[in-house]
């Protein structure tokens, strides 16, 4: 380079420019600028919302340090106070209630109480319903508060009635459809003790005798047919200061001929009226009354052995 280009070159430098410079902003303008405003206050309204919605919900569901509502965590487990609803399954070892107030479970169909093994099978289960309560077992017991004695129990082979006292209050008693051992039958104070087979027939069996005694009052048995007394091995004792045969039948004596003449007999007016009779049997065993004479008149009435 020579150096006028070097002067010319270096003049043309140091000339004032007379253009104007360009400047470029830095930021957001116009309608950006105007939407972001808008989701800030936009989320800024939404975040106290928010803040609100929740000291609203921590209000009124009383969440605490110690749980939320009737729930209370405690060190022995889980409080609840008043009415609660479970709408799931419920898995819980135990289940106790305040001691000033009682253990209410309620339910629109029944309550299932479920109990299972360590396989998971069902092993007993007791369903309160409408119309029953149902329990399904191996063995039912019912015991004592105070002293825990079995007041009832029942299983498969047998039902056992441990009170002291069996009452039964229903106008029809007690039915039995099959045979009834007990040492002791009573009725209740001033009320009579009936027993009762309005088809069938009653028996009572006992090896060692069947007692029936009435300390205050009379002992009376009555039948449509034939009263059986029979020993096979010893006897009938009646005990009584006075023993009486009543509707036995009458039979005649005639000391005169032949034979004895039939019950419908009359005496003659002027004889005396017959007051004493003996009590004769036939070989069959029926009893009947024949007039007393100086002697036995048994064997002349024996038409009513005849007959009988």
């Amino acid at each position: 380079m020579t150096r006028e280009q070097y002067i010319l070159a270096t003049q043309q430098n140091s000339l004032p420019r007379t253009e104007h410079p360009q400047f470029y902003p830095v930021g957001i303008y116009g309608w950006r600028k105007r939407c972001l405003y808008f989701f800030v206050l936009l989320l800024l309204v939404t975040m106290i919302v928010n803040l609100a919605m929740t000291i609203w919900i921590l209000k009124v569901m009383n969440f605490t340090v110690d749980g939320m509502g009737n729930l209370r965590v405690t060190k022995k487990g889980i409080r609840l106070e008043g009415i609660s609803e479970f709408l799931l399954p419920l898995y819980v070892k135990e289940i106790h209630s305040r001691k000033d107030s009682p253990l209410v479970l309620q339910s629109d169909r029944n309550v299932t109480v479920n109990a299972r093994n360590h396989m998971g099978q069902l092993t007993g289960q007791l369903t309160v319903g409408a119309d029953a309560v149902e329990a399904q077992c191996k063995r039912f017991e019912v015991r004592a508060s105070d002293s825990g004695r079995v007041l009832f129990s029942a299983d498969e082979d047998e039902i056992v009635i441990g009170a002291d006292r069996l009452k039964v209050t229903g106008t029809e008693g007690a039915v039995f459809g099959h045979s009834v051992e007990t040492p002791h039958i009573r009725a209740e104070p001033s009320q009579d003790l009936k027993l009762e087979s309005p088809t069938r027939s009653l028996v009572m069996e006992a090896p060692r005798g069947v007692q029936v005694n009435a300390a205050a009052g009379d002992l009376k048995a009555t039948c449509r047919k034939e009263l059986h007394l029979q020993s096979t091995e010893g006897e009938i004792f009646l005990n009584a200061d006075t023993i009486r045969l009543g509707n036995l039948p009458v039979g005649s004596f005639s000391s005169s001929s032949s034979s004895s003449s039939s019950s419908s007999s009359s005496p003659s007016s002027s004889a005396p009226r017959q007051t004493i009779y003996e009590l004769c049997a036939c070989p069959n065993g029926k009893l009947y009354l024949s007039p007393a004479g100086a002697g036995s008149t048994c064997q002349f009435s024996s038409n009513i052995c005849l007959w009988s």
